[in-house]
């Protein structure tokens, strides 16, 4: 891991990243996701991990709660996930179904965070990622 700049629209109302997955046949899919510190750990919409083969099946039972877009319901590990250009493997994750409307297929929570020092600078739209050794 080293040091990255990534970039991302200023306009937007949410910090929104492309982020790689890479699957154990080693297939590349490009994700739409948004940084979210909200999130206490990365989630990736049940749609997205059913489509790329991460999940056997959708619960269906499961919706979002009233004013809420996302609802987690179970974790999967996936063998490579670039964010920011910094390549992470065999990152847990929690599956999650996501509000329909929402537009994305992720959210990159607190875990990412935990593990890099993190500059947002919106002056110039770039995300500074640095690895953090403990």
């Amino acid at each position: 891991m080293r040091i990255t700049e990534t970039v991302f629209d200023i306009e937007r109302h949410h910090i929104h990243l492309e982020v790689i997955v890479i699957n154990e046949k080693g297939i590349e899919y490009s994700v739409d996701a948004i940084l979210d510190t909200g999130a206490p750990r990365t989630e990736f919409s049940d749609q997205f991990l059913m489509f790329t083969g991460f999940i056997d099946f959708i619960d269906e039972s499961v919706k979002p709660d009233g004013n809420l877009q996302s609802k987690k319901y179970s974790k999967t590990e996936m063998p490579v996930v670039n964010i920011c250009n910094q390549r992470l493997e065999n990152l847990e994750v929690l599956v999650s179904s996501f509000e329909d409307s929402w537009g994305i297929d992720a959210l990159i929570g607190l875990d990412f965070f935990r593990i890099f020092k993190i500059e947002i600078d919106y002056s110039r739209g770039i995300i500074i990622t640095e690895p953090i050794f403990i």
